[in-house]
């Protein structure tokens, strides 16, 4: 509701920049054309992502991963943290957010583990990992128009190194910080109950079956070059028509992240005025120019002191017409998407990811996340544009 009000505010907002001519309607049919497409894809993989839960996908994952774990808990620490990349990649960091993150307290509390190193994996990888494809994050969907369309595989081959960087540095700050937990054995047989997850949709075999056999047909397809709306909303149809004859009372309107669509139209209207104003050169003499190291450092620094002042996503917008080159496009997208690990604020998964903790009676103080994270957020940028830099289109071996 919160963020539904905020929406309303800043769509009123940038409503007014537009009556008063402020930003002309020009400016607006150009965003409109860009976003929209964008946004129908949000649209239909949220509806996707919440049927697949419903069938019980991410619970049947939920019952064998303890197993897989053999009763070590490093081990089941990286499986979960391997899911929670895997998530990130192909169904975007708020999906890992909100539908992984009880499956991954629910896993660690039927182990008998503490849930903390489990929770933070989580919500980190959410942000970090989610460099790799343009479906990961709405900021690289937004890069990937900037840059004239460039193919999933292209950009994939972009953003590789710094990747693999943004994934490996929280995954070994929580490997030393929390060593002695994960050196913690469990008992595989445990018969804990199965809190905060429910049972009831696990039940329809068939279900089940379709939500898999359509995941494995959309992966693939999203990556595919076709625009990606069009395989997200086939996909969405199709676990409609088998939900509306299987279990048609999980059709509800509230199915669609209405609150997320007005907060994200609202921002860009504001956000766009601001462009237009000119707030994109003001932010030109914080982040610099060139293509070296320390200007890429630079440019990713900035969009992650941005994202952790208001958001990632209007600080991507302001800074977007920054970076001239993929090289500082993808400096840019290090910064607001591995950025984002300070302050609550700083991505929408985060605020997700803390919901469903409250829900599941899960403490964590935002003091203590903070302070993790300005030693983490700092570590994992720097590795991930010395990767860029060593790796990408214009490094050593790139």
């Amino acid at each position: 509701m919160r963020l539904a009000i905020i929406g309303l505010v800043l769509l009123v907002a940038g409503g007014i920049t537009v009556a008063t001519g402020v930003l002309p309607w020009q400016e607006v049919a150009v965003l409109v054309d860009r976003v929209a497409p964008i946004l129908g894809f949000v649209v239909a993989m949220t509806v996707v992502t919440e049927l697949v839960s419903e069938a019980g996908a991410f619970q049947w994952i939920a019952r064998h991963l303890r197993g897989w774990g053999r009763g070590r808990s490093v081990l089941l620490w990286l499986l979960l943290a391997l899911f929670a990349t895997l998530s990130t990649v192909f169904l975007s960091l708020d999906t890992t957010a909100v539908l992984l993150t009880p499956v991954v307290v629910t896993v660690a509390r039927q182990a008998g583990l503490p849930v903390l190193p489990f929770a933070l994996t989580t919500v980190w990888l959410a942000n970090t990992a989610s460099l790799l494809l343009p479906i990961s994050n709405l900021t690289n969907l937004l890069a990937q128009h900037n840059l004239g369309g460039t193919s999933p595989a292209q950009f994939a081959q972009l953003m590789w190194a710094p990747s693999v960087a943004a994934v490996l540095v929280p995954l070994a700050f929580i490997a030393i910080v929390f060593r002695r937990e994960l050196r913690k054995t469990y008992a595989r047989d445990s018969t804990r109950p199965a809190q905060g997850i429910s049972s009831k949709a696990t039940t329809d075999r068939v279900l089940l079956l379709v939500s898999a056999v359509v995941l494995l047909l959309l992966l693939p397809a999203l990556v595919s070059g076709v625009a990606i709306w069009i395989p997200a909303a086939a996909a969405a149809a199709t676990l409609g028509v088998a939900f509306a004859v299987r279990r048609p009372k999980v059709l509800r309107v509230t199915l669609i992240p209405w609150s997320l669509l007005l907060f994200t139209c609202g921002l860009f209207l504001v956000v766009e005025a601001g462009q237009y104003l000119g707030a994109s050169v003001l932010l030109g003499e914080v982040a610099g120019q060139g293509d070296g190291f320390l200007e890429l450092l630079r440019l990713a620094m900035t969009g992650a002191l941005g994202s952790n002042v208001v958001n990632n996503l209007p600080a991507y917008l302001l800074a977007e017409p920054l970076a001239g080159n993929p090289e500082r496009m993808a400096a840019l997208l290090v910064g607001v998407n591995a950025g984002p690990l300070i302050t609550p604020w700083a991505s929408l998964a985060t605020l997700l990811w803390h919901d469903r903790l409250v829900r599941m009676n899960v403490l964590v103080k935002w003091r203590g996340y903070a302070l993790f994270g300005l030693i983490v957020a700092p570590l994992t940028i720097l590795a991930a544009v010395a990767a860029l830099a060593v790796f990408g289109p214009g490094g050593l071996f790139g």
